[in-house]
């Protein structure tokens, strides 16, 4: 019976539908982590009778014909990529972006990789780097005798030396964006990787049109809702329980045929 099938797919795409639910809610206190969505689509139609064509010569067309569907199938998994909330962290080397926009980094191919999570800290050179060792782009380097460190809106950093009066511009943070954000390549540890589907990335310094401003000192978070990922989670549970109802039912319905049978 096809309606095993059929229901089988059903259960198939939301059993995926709460792994991607599942995934958002474990990175719910991931740094600039975006909450995923499943999106499904409906597979090929049977078609039981054509429609648009005459049922016999000399009449008109059929108004409607019969298509039956053959179930769902994955479609995509798409990154939301709203503003997570700014939480403030203490430390000076943290930069949240207020709006649009991504850090770029060096990444271990020499490649420039792009991330939200803007937790940095300087190496043993005195580089900024993020947690996982990879330089931030455009390359700055802290001198070792620096008291402190000012970040503005803008990008430019300032290092404050001891023995100085003024403090020494040390370089700017530029931003990336990207036509379609949402075709950029996930490759864990906060990091994305630029693809065909993203576009080209443009870059602009913070502040200016199309890119968001810096806040020094802060984070962004999980831009994840636990309240709307539970009730997506129950949502696709009851939809995974109908299709296996289905299947309990179309069973009981051959098997009432084989009885007839025997």
């Amino acid at each position: 019976m096809r309606a095993l099938s059929i229901a089988a797919t059903g259960m198939s795409a939301q059993q995926l539908n709460v792994e991607v639910i599942a995934n958002n809610i474990a990175n719910i206190n991931t740094t600039g982590f975006k909450r995923a969505r499943a999106e499904f689509t409906d597979l090929l139609y049977q078609v039981e009778r054509t429609n648009s064509i005459p049922n016999s010569s000399g009449t008109s067309a059929i108004p409607e014909g019969a298509q039956l569907g053959l179930g769902t199938r994955l479609a995509a998994i798409r990154n939301v990529h709203l503003q997570g909330p700014l939480a403030n962290s203490g430390n000076r080397m943290d930069v949240a972006i207020n709006g649009t926009g991504w850090f770029q980094v060096g990444g271990p191919d020499g490649e420039t990789l792009y991330t939200r999570a803007g937790a940095f800290n300087t190496n043993e050179n005195g580089q900024i780097v993020t947690l996982d060792g990879y330089e931030v782009l455009p390359a700055m380097t802290v001198p070792a005798n620096t008291i402190d460190v000012h970040i503005n809106q803008s990008g430019e950093v300032y290092a404050q030396v001891a023995g100085q009066t003024t403090q020494t511009l040390l370089g700017q943070f530029t931003l990336a964006s990207f036509p379609n954000s949402a075709g950029l390549e996930e490759l864990g540890g906060n990091l994305f990787r630029q693809t065909v589907s993203s576009g080209s990335a443009t870059t602009g310094v913070p502040g200016q049109v199309g890119f968001g401003k810096l806040e020094q000192g802060y984070l962004e978070g999980s831009n994840v809702d636990p309240v709307k990922e539970i009730t997506d989670l129950i949502s696709a549970q009851r939809a995974y329980e109908m299709n296996s109802k289905v299947i309990q039912a179309a069973d009981d319905m051959a098997g009432t045929v084989s009885k007839g049978i025997r």
